[in-house]
Order: C-alpha cells, then sequence, then structure tokens
C-alpha cells in the first residue's frame, strides 16, 4: 500500500496519506508533510519530542497534529524522519523523531506556511485515508 499521493491545487498542495488505521494516516501525513519541505531520507534521529494533543473531533486533530509538527520546524528549526502516533478517540499521543535542519544536509523544498481546513478529510472506512491542503 502507498503511504500518500500528492493533490494539486490552485495556489495550494494537498496530500491524501493511507494507512491501515487512522493513526498510521497521521503519520503518513506528516511523513508527506516533511517530504515536500525537504528529502526527508537524509534526517537521522538524533533527537525526539513528544506532543499530547485534544481536540473536538477527528479532523481538528488533524489540522492541530500538522500545525503542531510545522509549529515546531519553525520555532526550533527541527525536521522530522519518523512519527509514531497512537489515537484514543479524539486525543493523540505522539513520539517523533528528528534532528535540526542543516543547509549543508537537507535540501530546502516548498515552504509550508499553513495547513488549511480546505478539503480535509479523515475517512475511517476501508480504504483509510486522511486528506488535507497546505497553503505555500
Amino acid at each position: 500500500m502507498k503511504k500518500y499521493e500528492l493533490i494539486e491545487h490552485t495556489a495550494d498542495i494537498g496530500v491524501k496519506a493511507f494507512g491501515s488505521s487512522v493513526s498510521d494516516a497521521f503519520s503518513h501525513a506528516a511523513q508527506a508533510m516533511f517530504d515536500l519541505m525537504t528529502d526527508n531520507s537524509k534526517i537521522d534521529e538524533k533527537g525526539e519530542y513528544n506532543i499530547e494533543l485534544d481536540a473536538p473531533d477527528q479532523e481538528q486533530l488533524l489540522v492541530d497534529w500538522l500545525s503542531e509538527l510545522l509549529y515546531i520546524h519553525d520555532v526550533d528549526g527541527f525536521v522530522f524522519s519518523r512519527f509514531e502516533v497512537s489515537l484514543n478517540n479524539n486525543h493523540l499521543s505522539a513520539k517523533i523523531y528528528g534532528e535540526s535542519f542543516n543547509t549543508n544536509k537537507h535540501k530546502i523544498g516548498m515552504e509550508i506556511k499553513a495547513v488549511t481546513y480546505h478539503m480535509l478529510t479523515v475517512e475511517e472506512k476501508k480504504p483509510i485515508y486522511v486528506q488535507v491542503l497546505f497553503d505555500i
């Protein structure tokens, strides 16, 4: 099963991320986001963050999850390559692994400004997927 596919949009770029569970799809959406931002195959697991989030529904949780990763990237300069996501109703618990962005090592990809609500989808029935658009 492929992890994700890109969705072309007029001024944005989107991702449709698949998984054997919604947790997997959340993880693959995060991987897709960092694939767009840099080549995440070159990211070593030198540091980790723990994230806990609650939201009123799965769609909001997806936006909050990706927005939190974007915030950490923007503030701390970290890029991530591995995401261990656990979902329990509308609670997300995750451990993420990566390192500080280094222009000598990591290529500069797209600048993602924000996670949007446009075309936002969390599909819990097979095929399980999440869909999100990024403002670039």
